[in-house]
């Protein structure tokens, strides 16, 4: 079963420039839960500390059989990147309404979590509606209503 986690605000709210996939760093209860559908990306942001990438306000729900063990779900966990693209990005955000938002949470072919992110820059409202305008007419073109 191949997990698929998106985040379908970030493709509304932002234009989508430039994309990168990044590993996490996670505890051992947090990949299972992630393998079980159980993360929502929804909220969450990245940011620059200490010339590291991390992601923050990511929930990971808690595994059902992890122990005694207590696990924070929101919290910050840090991105694996290589210098070149950290640097990149680093470059990036200097500009103004630059962010980066994380897009996509999947298990590659060899098991790993992989978190796919976006350099973005926000939409306005008259972009919102033209978003939506285009994906009306395409819906109706499929259809066969349109003429």
């Amino acid at each position: 079963m191949a997990v698929s986690i998106r985040n379908k605000k970030a493709e509304y709210r932002y234009f989508l420039i430039e994309r990168f996939t990044a590993g996490m760093v996670l505890n051992g209860p947090e990949i299972k839960s992630i393998r079980a559908g159980k993360a929502n990306i929804a909220e969450a942001y990245c940011k620059i500390m200490k010339n590291e990438l991390y992601v923050i306000n990511m929930n990971i729900a808690a595994y059902a059989n992890a122990g005694y063990v207590k696990i924070n779900e929101r919290r910050e966990r840090k991105l694996l990147l290589n210098q070149t693209e950290l640097n990149k990005i680093h470059r990036k955000l200097k500009d103004v309404g630059i962010t980066v938002v994380p897009v996509h949470l999947f298990i590659n072919e060899k098991g790993w979590a992989k978190l796919e992110i976006a350099l973005a820059k926000g939409k306005n409202v008259g972009d919102k509606r033209e978003d939506a305008k285009g994906k009306d007419l395409k819906r109706e073109q499929d259809r066969g209503l349109a003429d």
